[in-house]
């Protein structure tokens, strides 16, 4: 087997294989990593049968831990969608936070929508609601098309259980940590969430988009929606019962007791939980809604789970070379310490997300690349791990621009030119990202 510098030279090139395949050829990432862990386990010289079993206990062991999680909160966010929840929440908030300050709400009701929905999803439901607001509140439908897509954007790839941060936890040991990685993932995104308010009151507001002063929305199109209480529960119980579980688990309480807030707690048992709340939104329990609306959100779950099963896939190879040893070696001498190695995936998810467009597959890809290292660099436990998908979560979505589906999203549904996006929303994820970086840094530098 390779080991010293060929072993890094195959490494690296196994990595940029990754990159270049998605990013310029276009191939589907799961076809890009699983090639990619075929062809560095080979080239390493592992032997043959080795390669396959490798991949394959990989593969499975990811599925194992995080799939049913993202098969669940998939199926809760397109319930959520299909039923007019999500469009409830927004009005929600909307009425508390009042018409004075248009763009908070947008941002606020982004920022709730897109923690189960996908962000061009919720950008698609709450495009009725941003152009009606924008006219009664009389301001400027570029500064409220950004303050919705920056609010949508943070969430979407920093707090499960959206699937992207959820399969970068599993990916990097931290599924089990799924109520820190919600709570940190919740304080870093309120300054991003933030900085995309300002870049909407302070530049967005600035751009005119031809023809905003003209027709009018109907935004209640939907007719009867479901209750404010049953539109917040299917997020809210997940959330509640991964929490309890958490402080259960840090203050070592046990018994009885302890044991059923665990089980409740689990990510699996509560998401399905959620999902058995979310139900209770569908309009009729019949076949169109029990196996129509959830097929789809399967079908929707399936590039998810096939990305994330074949990083893992990736990452076993990896730990099965002797590069770990190498990284064990550079890490001893002092190269690297944990606060610098958080810039390492921020950098990889970055180059990623700008790449090859999409945030999901930069967080699968990202978080199983670094997955082998961390162990050997000594991070480990609840907070550090969180803290790691944060940097890969702020990488992620730097930066939005036309080779990604959201950019074209908001575009279109905004009205925006190509070069105005570019101003408004483009540069709104890069200090979007930015930010949470920083943030991600300064709570390592002071609870790590």
């Amino acid at each position: 087997m390779l080991h010293g510098p060929l072993l890094i030279l195959v490494l690296l090139l196994s990595i940029g294989f990754v990159v270049i395949a998605t990013a310029k050829w276009r191939l589907h990432p799961f076809f890009s990593l699983l090639f990619a862990a075929f062809g560095l386990g080979m080239f390493a010289g592992m032997p043959l049968p080795e390669v396959v079993k490798t991949i394959n206990e990989g593969f499975g062991e990811l599925m194992g831990s995080i799939g049913l999680v993202i098969v669940a909160g998939t199926v809760i966010g397109h319930i959520l969608e299909k039923s007019g929840a999500a469009l409830r929440m927004a009005e929600v908030v909307l009425r508390r936070v009042g018409e004075k300050r248009p763009q908070l709400a947008m941002s606020l009701i982004g920022s709730i929508v897109s923690v189960p929905v996908f962000c061009d999803s919720g950008y698609v439901i709450l495009s009725s609601l941003k152009k009606s607001l924008a006219k009664r509140a009389k301001v400027p439908l570029a500064s409220m098309a950004i303050a919705l897509a920056t609010g949508l954007f943070a969430t979407h790839t920093l707090i499960p259980p959206t699937p992207g941060p959820i399969a970068a936890a599993g990916n990097i040991g931290a599924s089990g940590y799924l109520g820190t990685v919600i709570w940190v993932g919740l304080i870093v995104a309120v300054p991003t969430v933030w900085v995309g308010y300002l870049w909407a009151t302070r530049v967005a507001c600035r751009i005119h988009i031809q023809g905003e002063e003209e027709g009018e929305v109907d935004d209640m199109a939907w007719g009867e929606m479901p209750s404010t209480a049953m539109s917040f529960a299917p997020i809210l119980i997940p959330i509640l019962l991964i929490a309890q579980g958490s402080v259960v688990s840090f203050l070592q309480w046990e018994g009885a007791l302890a044991d059923g807030l665990l089980f409740l707690g689990s990510p699996v048992v509560a998401l399905l939980i959620g999902v058995l709340t979310a139900f209770f939104l569908l309009p009729k329990w019949d076949e169109e809604r029990l196996t129509g609306w959830v097929g789809e959100a399967i079908i929707d779950a399936a590039p998810i789970l096939l990305i994330t099963g074949a990083g893992g896939a990736f990452g076993s190879v990896i730990q099965a070379t002797p590069v770990a040893d190498l990284i064990k070696g550079v890490a001893q001498g002092g190269a690297f310490s944990g606060l610098l190695f958080v810039l390492i995936p921020f950098a990889i998810a970055a180059a990623l997300k700008t790449a090859q467009g999409s945030s999901t597959a930069s967080l699968v890809i990202t978080s199983a690349l670094i997955a082998p290292m961390l162990s050997e660099v000594g991070i480990s436990g609840a907070l550090p791990l969180a803290l790691v998908v944060m940097a890969i979560g702020a990488g992620a979505m730097t930066v939005s621009h036309v080779n990604d589906s959201y950019f074209w999203v908001v575009t279109q549904f905004s009205g925006m030119k190509v070069a105005q996006a570019y101003k408004a929303h483009t540069a709104a994820t890069l200090l979007q990202g930015v930010t949470a970086l920083v943030m991600t840094l300064i709570l390592w530098a002071l609870l790590v």
